[in-house]
């Protein structure tokens, strides 16, 4: 049921509007003025406010502005005499979705009321589409507009669209997954399976006989034959990941997959060919485990023919307010709450907080948080402990603009030391072009000359 709020200070105005809407089946609150309306819009949701112009203590002008602050999906009507045309244009520049002349035509009311009803709601429906087909800062469900996270987009649009071997790497909660799926996704197999495995999660024993199959009696439990993944995934993609957890027999099996495109079953004497894209994940070193002997250097090689590093949440902080607004709108459409956004104060304390756990943990952050929610937004009193606790921290200012700015320019110049200075050094470090790393420091005020330069 669509609510409504009217405000007028002409007590007849309001009955008689409450009156005529409640028979048309709209839940009606009243309002003898603007500070009243502005009270019950705070505690309360209302699809649609009309409210008269000129009243006491605040005015329908004013009542517009705050409701475009705090309740931004809220429609206003306006009311007004015909002789204060000219102000309710005004109210329509200011955001105002219509006005309506006194003295109230009633059938006028409900024949605009109605429409602006119908048009809300099928304004939210596009605008939620539109969120969910092409959210900002979105590509194939990875979420950033952070440069570290244009260079992935980048490196996946390059090669989606070939059968080369890619090689992600990135720490736990980085979204290898997410990355393979839209590779995947933007690839010529998208409409074939893509069938992701987790090389540390099987056994040793076990895993041999997953991945490529096994004939019947083969080993002591094969009752009967199974196909391996390699063939189940047979014209699509394979994601192998946690692939530095593969032991070294299991190795050189993979390395002859992918020189001959066929592989034996355990228990077979002839070989089965496959055709599929593989793509390989890891948050080792996998370049350091060939210099043990942990790990095929053959192998290593085949594999990365395109490395794509994912940065961690603590390298790219300045896509955690776009991260949270999606967890937010996620969980609300899960939980049938309506949670909006966060305040300055938790953003501060999301921003400082030390994502050791990534994207994932920031996710279950939020949705605890939106299970807590008591309000539209979300505050630190709604946060875990362990979060709770970067409140210690005062240096950002409560602006996101600015906070984001301080972030940014503390994280420069901590590259810069740890690499004593070396612009070039810094840059490659920071993932973006020397010339852009100088603009950088000239917009956020680094001095581009070392100490002992100065």
């Amino acid at each position: 049921m669509s609510k409504i709020l009217i405000v007028d200070d002409e007590k007849t105005i309001r009955d008689s509007s409450k009156l005529i809407l409640d028979e048309e089946g709209y839940e009606t609150e009243l309002a003898a003025d603007g500070q009243e309306a502005l009270e019950k819009i705070k505690e309360s949701d209302f699809d649609i406010v009309i409210t008269d112009i000129k009243m006491p203590r605040l005015d329908g002008i004013q009542l517009l502005e705050e409701v475009s602050k705090i309740s931004p999906d809220t429609f206003v009507i306006i009311m007004t005499a015909y002789a204060s045309v000219e102000t309710a244009i005004e109210a329509l520049r200011r955001g105002a979705y219509d006005y309506i002349l006194k003295p109230i035509e009633f059938d006028d009311l409900i024949i605009r009321v109605k429409h602006l009803i119908d048009y809300r709601k099928l304004s939210f429906e596009n605008k939620t589409l539109r969120r969910r087909v092409s959210p900002e800062g979105s590509f194939q469900n990875l979420i950033g507009k952070s440069d570290a996270m244009k260079k992935v987009f980048s490196l996946i649009e390059h090669v989606a669209p070939t059968n080369s071997n890619v090689l992600i790497f990135g720490k736990s909660g980085t979204g290898k997954e997410l990355v393979a799926k839209a590779i995947h996704a933007k690839s010529k197999r998208k409409d074939q399976i893509f069938l992701p495995i987790n090389c540390g999660a099987i056994s040793e024993n076990l895993i041999e006989s997953e991945l490529f199959g096994h004939k019947r009696g083969s080993f002591t439990g094969a009752t009967e034959e199974k196909q391996g993944l390699f063939k189940v995934a047979d014209g699509g993609t394979l994601l192998l990941d946690e692939i530095g957890d593969l032991p070294l027999n299991l190795q050189v099996k993979l390395l002859r997959v992918i020189e001959d495109r066929q592989f034996l079953p355990v228990g077979a004497t002839k070989p089965v060919s496959t055709n599929v894209r593989l793509l390989a994940a890891t948050n080792q070193n996998l370049f350091e485990k060939t210099k043990t002997g942990e790990f095929r250097e053959d192998l290593y090689y085949r594999l990365n023919v395109v490395e794509i590093n994912l940065p961690s949440l603590n390298e790219r902080k300045e896509d955690i307010a776009l991260l949270t607004n999606h967890f937010i709108e996620k969980y609300c459409n899960e939980m049938g709450k309506k949670v909006i956004g966060v305040d300055n104060e938790t953003m501060k304390v999301l921003m400082n907080h030390n994502w050791r756990g990534g994207v994932r943990e920031l996710e279950n952050v939020i949705e605890r948080a939106v299970i807590f929610a008591r309000d539209e937004q979300i505050t630190v009193e709604d946060l875990a402990d362990n979060v709770r606790g970067s409140m210690e921290f005062h240096g950002y200012p409560d602006s996101l603009k600015e906070a984001l700015k301080n972030f940014e320019k503390e994280h420069i110049l901590k590259v810069i030391k740890k690499f004593e200075y070396n612009k070039e050094e810094a840059s490659k470090a920071l993932n973006i072009g020397l010339s852009s790393l100088y603009r950088k420091m000239e917009e956020l005020d680094i001095p581009t000359k070392t100490p002992k330069e100065n």
